[in-house]
């Protein structure tokens, strides 16, 4: 029966992200809205953004080649099964061995690499612009990433994402600052893969500063919709990871009953609430900086997860 629970959890895991993508995007858009005075949009709109976009066929450039054609089925599907492998309301799900932090960073990478492929595919400057930061800025946030796993990875004695939530679920491994400076590290490459403010403002077209919009103005129609969404879901395992990792609590444990996905469901969506709410208020707070300061906040980011991880060899080793 354990088996079941764990398939039924997987497929209502999967439809969850898969539905809840879109929604997170604009409740996050809403929040920032009424922090700033105004009335924003419905937080379904990005959900009804994507559906009008499915339903128009995409105007390609004369000299694109079959790179623009699967960049963004790429991209989505890469997001998708990333996604996929992050837990959510509950532990022990059937794909949970699979769900390892190095496959999912890979994941994140081949999303990445198709975006700045289909960037810069076309041939114009501003793709090509925004394909070169793209992956400047990539180079110092993987890897900030793989040394902030490889202190979860000491700790809990493995890389799989479920394993490290069940390890800080049940208070195993205590309040650490290395684990303090492993989630200032982890933030700041979730704010850089996201394309969030301070590094780059997902609402912006103005060209000097564009990194994300750049790669994909050429886009439209189901293509536009699937880059877009590929964006809401990266956002959503983002958060989603964040709180796996660091909010375990409330999340149902490996093989329990129906009953116990509803309390799961009930906590999760109360800590993807919090970290919009929290990722607005943050974004409203503080300003974009410069496109040639992002490399000093990666910088930075890689050297606490390099000093967390240092700190946390030394103490255990010495332990």
């Amino acid at each position: 029966m354990a088996v079941v629970w764990s398939v039924l959890a997987q497929l209502l895991h999967i439809a969850l992200m898969l539905a809840a993508a879109p929604v997170l995007t604009g409740v996050v858009r809403w929040l920032k809205a009424r922090m700033m005075g105004r009335r924003g949009a419905h937080p379904l709109q990005p959900l009804r953004d994507l559906l009008k976009l499915l339903r128009k066929k995409p105007v390609m450039a004369e000299n694109a080649s079959a790179v623009s054609l699967a960049a963004p089925y790429l991209a989505a599907g890469a997001a998708m099964a990333a996604a996929v492998l992050v837990p959510s309301f509950a532990r022990g799900m059937a794909f949970a061995p699979l769900s390892d932090l190095i496959l999912v960073a890979g994941l994140l990478a081949l999303g990445r690499v198709a975006m700045a492929l289909a960037g810069m595919d076309v041939g114009t400057p501003f793709g090509g612009l925004g394909a070169s930061r793209e992956m400047s800025f990539a180079a110092l946030a993987e890897p900030a990433l793989i040394v902030a796993v490889l202190s979860l990875a000491i700790l809990a004695g493995t890389t799989n994402l479920d394993a490290i939530a069940g390890a800080f679920r049940d208070s195993a491994l205590g309040l650490r600052v290395s684990l303090g400076l492993a989630m200032v590290a982890l933030f700041a490459v979730a704010v850089t893969e996201n394309a969030r403010i301070p590094v780059d403002n997902p609402s912006t077209h103005l060209e000097l500063t564009m990194v994300h919009e750049a790669m994909i103005l050429e886009a439209s129609g189901r293509h536009l919709a699937l880059w877009e969404y590929a964006a809401s879901l990266r956002l959503l395992l983002w958060l989603a990871f964040l709180a796996a990792i660091f909010l375990p609590l409330g999340q149902a444990p490996a093989g329990a009953a129906p009953q116990w996905w509803v309390v799961g469901l009930a906590a999760w969506a109360v800590k993807m609430g919090g970290l919009a709410l929290g990722l607005a208020a943050f974004e409203s707070a503080i300003a974009k900086m410069r496109v040639f300061r992002v490399p000093e906040f990666l910088g930075a980011a890689l050297l606490l997860g390099l000093l967390g991880a240092v700190l946390l060899f030394v103490s255990t080793g010495l332990t």
